[in-house]
């Protein structure tokens, strides 16, 4: 387990699980430094929202918000995310990302994550029947009403059964 994970689950002993994931992110430096910030989750973690606000940290040469600050604003939320949705018996990783730059941003920035409970319960039938799959999220960077989007993001996600993905990756090992 990662020192985020041991915090994560000290935590949850003290203050609800949503609360923590918020305040965990805003908090921790990996996330700090993208600039970003959550500013909601949802007790049931199916709905996040990020606020990116433009500041002199992440204003590039041409005054508008850095690419990587998007990017990384959005990188770790849906994994994340789906890890503590669906519990300690899955793997999630990150498989791959695009990013598509739509429009200079020079102005605060908003993006929503969100699952369902019909995609949380189809992921689940997929791994009980084929061990491993992957999963397509796109996340949009859009001003504050989402009349403008400015940057989209694909990322590809890797989820598979924990005692499939142990064997699996022992006998690459092998």
């Amino acid at each position: 387990m990662s020192l985020y994970q041991n915090l994560a689950e000290l935590g949850t002993k003290f203050i609800k699980k949503h609360k923590l994931f918020k305040y965990g992110f805003n908090l921790s430096p990996m996330y700090r430094r993208s600039t970003g910030r959550i500013i909601h989750v949802s007790e049931d973690l199916l709905n996040i929202t990020i606020k990116l606000p433009i500041t002199y940290k992440n204003r590039n040469y041409v005054n508008s918000i850095f690419g990587g600050s998007m990017f990384s604003a959005v990188d770790p939320i849906p994994m994340v995310q789906l890890i503590n949705l669906l519990g300690t018996d899955f793997v999630v990783w990150d498989k791959s990302a695009e990013v598509f730059f739509k429009r200079p941003a020079k102005e605060n920035l908003y993006a929503c994550f969100t699952y369902t409970l019909e995609e949380l319960d189809e992921i689940k039938t997929c791994i009980a029947s084929n061990n491993e799959m992957e999963i397509l999220k796109t996340t949009s960077l859009t001003n504050k009403d989402q009349t403008i989007v400015y940057c989209q993001v694909k990322k590809t996600i890797y989820i598979a059964d924990k005692t499939y993905f142990k064997k699996k990756r022992r006998k690459k090992q092998d």
